[in-house]
């Protein structure tokens, strides 16, 4: 892919409201998240490399006044496997699964995610820290959606 074909991605997404899009082409993907803010982030990698071993774009042309990108480690996105409704508790009076900040093992219950009149329990794959809950609860959510961003341990 080219840039000028990944600048037409990234305004695709900025006029359009999508949240992520992942494009592939051969070995070639890129994928474009939205962030809550105003940067949209980049990943152009090879299919099947590992994510530590390919280069990373944050579309620094397209953000002068940014600071320079820091070394983070990646974030596992925990999606939710079907349409329907985000709970975070089992019931409203309930405390939450997962905080934000908490340790997860594969398995743990994230959230509850109701589809027609049936409660389905989304379970972690991966150990690790949970850095973000990227829906609120009772919000409707997509297939795919990133629900949960968790640091692997």
């Amino acid at each position: 892919m080219t840039i000028e074909e990944i600048r037409e991605l990234i305004q695709l997404v900025s006029d359009t409201g999508v949240a992520e899009l992942e494009v592939q082409r051969g070995e070639n993907r890129v994928r474009i998240r939205r962030s809550f803010g105003t940067e949209t982030n980049i990943v152009n990698q090879p299919s099947g490399a590992p994510p530590a071993a390919t280069p990373a774009t944050s579309a620094p042309a397209l953000k002068a006044d940014s600071p320079p990108a820091k070394s983070e480690p990646q974030l596992f996105y925990a999606k939710s496997p079907i349409v329907g409704t985000f709970y975070e508790s089992a019931s409203p009076d309930s405390p939450p699964f997962v905080r934000i900040g908490e340790q997860v093992a594969p398995g743990k219950v994230l959230c509850i995610i109701e589809s027609m009149k049936l409660m389905n329990e989304i379970e972690a794959d991966v150990a690790g820290i949970v850095e973000s809950k990227l829906v609120q609860s009772g919000q409707p959510v997509e297939y795919g959606e990133a629900l949960f961003g968790i640091r692997p341990l």
